[in-house]
C-alpha cells in the first residue's frame, strides 16, 4: 500500500496557527492568574513610559546626550596653562583655573585654536550631603577657641578640632559628651560668654 503523503501546509498557515496557539495559551494563563496577568501588563507599560518619556520626552539642556558620541577633549599641556594665565594676567582678563579643560576647535585655514572649557558638575545631592557652614557653629568655634579649648578655625562646619573641642567642654561643665553643638552645649557657652552666641 502506498504511503500518504500529508498535504503541505504553507507558511503564512502555520505561522497563522503558531500565533493563535501562542494567543490561547498567553489567555489560558491571563484568565487562570488575573492578578498576576494584571500586574505584570501595568508593570510593562510603566515601564514603557519611563524609558520613552525619558528618552524623547524631555526638554532642555542635558549633561551628556544619550546617543551622540562625545566631542573630543583634550588635556592641557604642561606649559600651556600658566602661559595662559600669565597672558591673562598681562591683559587683565581672568585666568583659566587649573580645573579647566582645554578644548581644541578648528578656526579659518586649518589652524586649531584652544579654548578653555570650564568643568561643571551638577549634582544636586552632593549638595544636599555636603557639610553647609553654620553662623551658630561659627560663633560656638568662636567662643571655644577664645576660651581655652583649641586652636578652631571659625569655618562654620563642624571638623575633628571642633568636636573635641565640644567633647572637651561638655567634660568640664558635667554635659552629655556628644561632640556636637546642641541647645544646651550653646547656652552653657553663652553663660560663660555673658552675651547670646549669633
Amino acid at each position: 500500500m502506498p504511503r500518504r503523503r500529508k498535504a503541505r501546509v504553507p507558511l503564512h498557515q502555520r505561522a497563522a496557527s503558531a500565533g493563535s496557539a501562542l494567543f490561547a495559551g498567553l489567555w489560558g494563563r491571563a484568565t487562570a492568574r488575573p492578578i498576576d496577568f494584571a500586574a505584570i501588563l501595568l508593570g510593562t507599560a510603566i515601564s514603557a513610559v519611563i524609558v520613552i518619556n525619558a528618552l524623547y520626552l524631555q526638554t532642555g539642556s542635558r549633561s551628556a546626550p544619550y546617543f551622540s558620541p562625545p566631542v573630543a577633549v583634550s588635556a592641557p599641556a604642561a606649559g600651556s596653562l600658566s602661559a595662559a594665565q600669565t597672558t591673562a594676567q598681562a591683559t587683565g582678563t581672568t585666568a583659566a583655573k587649573p580645573e579647566q579643560i582645554i578644548a581644541t576647535r578648528p578656526v579659518a585655514g586649518g589652524a586649531v585654536a584652544a579654548q578653555p572649557v570650564s568643568v561643571r558638575r551638577d549634582d544636586p545631592i552632593a549638595d544636599l550631603i555636603a557639610p553647609q557652614p553654620s553662623p551658630k557653629v561659627t560663633a560656638v568655634q568662636r567662643a571655644l577657641s577664645e576660651y581655652g579649648y583649641g586652636q578652631i578655625k571659625p569655618t562654620g562646619i563642624v571638623d575633628e578640632a571642633t568636636s573635641t573641642a565640644i567633647q572637651r567642654f561638655e567634660r568640664e561643665h558635667k554635659l552629655p559628651v556628644t561632640g556636637r553643638v546642641s541647645e544646651r552645649l550653646v547656652s552653657q557657652l553663652a553663660a560663660l560668654v555673658g552675651h547670646p552666641l549669633n
